[in-house]
């Protein structure tokens, strides 16, 4: 059921996305991109029951909300390579005007605001001025597996599936500001898209940099993505990518960069994405965080892959049992599995590294001796020893969770 909408001479054309559509029955004025498909999905927290949606480019996702799309990637997606597939990565916009169609040859970048040669750079002339690097690297979504929250919070009730790896090719945001030439006395860097709001009261979606991470060296202007142009839903021509960050920093349909010699105090910086400023961005339930900051890297995660909630292994018989672990950019030093909910844990092998910021597959073989239930549970190690607690950790917004996932199957 895979219907991508290839460009046609680098741009997404109207004639692409009326083809393409013209095979679905459309969802109305008011989510324009959405085509229906009959399935439904249960996710597992109270109120979980969504539908599987088809858009252009997209097999079917898990739909959140329809204007602005957000779509989940199903779990088992993830076992079935370490990089996500375009076709399956997740969507999440924030303003609900966003674009359909964008003619490569007339789009343009902006580069503004405290340099000392402002630029307007084409992605052409991005490919052609600059030097092409690539990195693997998740995107993960703040709110990722906000659903399991306990007590329940506000926001999109998102299982595990708003997130993903993928291979970006582009050029460095510090080579586009040096030809710029950075001022003296700059403090950030603001990044904003062409995605904008229904009504003029809303915020734009703005977010920004500190220059020293702006000028680091990894921060990227991403155009393609697993060796293709991004996906139109994942930031189609261009977007921002944030080795490490989550993915509120990676600005879709990138066409403004701006240097400011201020913090910049936009809404999307100011007041939403923040987080306590506690060990563990974490409070009490209940309370109120006495200051906030806003968030920043991944912490550590870990994940059963091949395994469900429910499934039944054989007996005296080995399973090799297969996951993914990643974090902000440290690097996965240690998985470890347990079967026995905790009592005991053994090391899983590590699979090859794509880059400190990508998945990094693990596997370990199991035999259970006798039938029965097997609670099994993984947690990860970085570089740094930074580890995944035991119970989950709170925070109003519902962002950054990373307990030790447990699997319950049965041996039999």
């Amino acid at each position: 059921m895979h219907s991508p909408l290839p460009p046609r001479n680098g741009a997404f054309s109207r004639r692409d996305f009326l083809q393409t559509t013209a095979l679905f029955t459309m969802a109305g004025a008011a989510a324009p991109w959405r085509l229906l498909a009959e399935e439904k999905v249960t996710l597992p927290f109270a109120n979980g029951e969504r539908s599987l949606v088809k858009y252009p480019q997209k097999r079917p996702l898990i739909q959140l909300t329809s204007r602005p799309p957000q779509l989940e990637t199903p779990f088992k997606v993830f076992n079935e390579s370490v990089i996500t597939p375009n076709d399956a990565f997740f969507v999440r916009y924030h303003l609900a005007n966003i674009p359909t169609e964008i003619d490569v040859e007339t789009f343009r970048v902006e580069v503004k605001g405290k340099v000392n040669t402002p630029l307007v750079l084409s992605v052409a002339d991005l490919k052609k001025q600059f030097e092409a690097v690539e990195i693997v690297a998740v995107n993960q979504c703040s709110g990722n597996s906000r659903g399991f929250s306990s007590p329940r919070v506000s926001g999109g009730q998102l299982a595990n599936g708003a997130m993903g790896n993928a291979r970006w090719r582009g050029v460095r945001l510090k080579d586009v500001l040096e030809k710029a030439g950075v001022a003296a006395g700059a403090k950030q860097v603001t990044f904003d898209g062409l995605d904008t709001a229904v009504i003029p009261q809303t915020p734009d979606f703005i977010k920004a940099l500190d220059i020293d991470h702006a000028l680091g060296g990894e921060v990227m202007l991403a155009y393609e993505m697993n060796g293709e142009d991004l996906p139109m839903l994942n930031g189609y021509p261009l977007r921002l990518v944030v080795p490490g960050y989550y993915g509120t920093y990676w600005v879709k349909h990138l066409s403004e960069i701006t240097v400011v010699d201020g913090l910049f105090d936009g809404f999307w910086m100011s007041t939403a994405y923040r987080i306590p400023n506690t060990p563990g961005a974490c409070i009490l339930p209940g309370t109120t965080p006495k200051s906030t900051v806003p968030i920043g890297r991944f912490n550590v995660r870990s994940f059963i892959t091949s395994l469900t909630d429910g499934a039944t292994i054989p007996i005296k018989r080995e399973t090799l049992v297969r996951g993914i672990a990643f974090d902000g950019g440290a690097g996965i030093s240690e998985v470890l599995v347990s079967s026995d909910g905790g009592h005991n844990w053994r090391a899983a092998m590590l699979g090859k590294e794509l880059g400190n910021y990508s998945f990094r597959e693990w596997t370990i073989p199991l035999t259970p001796a006798a039938s029965g239930p097997l609670e099994l549970k993984v947690k990860a190690t970085n570089r740094l020893g930074e580890s995944q607690p035991v119970e989950a950790l709170w925070n109003p917004p519902g962002y950054m969770r990373n307990v030790i996932e447990t699997v319950k199957v049965n041996a039999a």
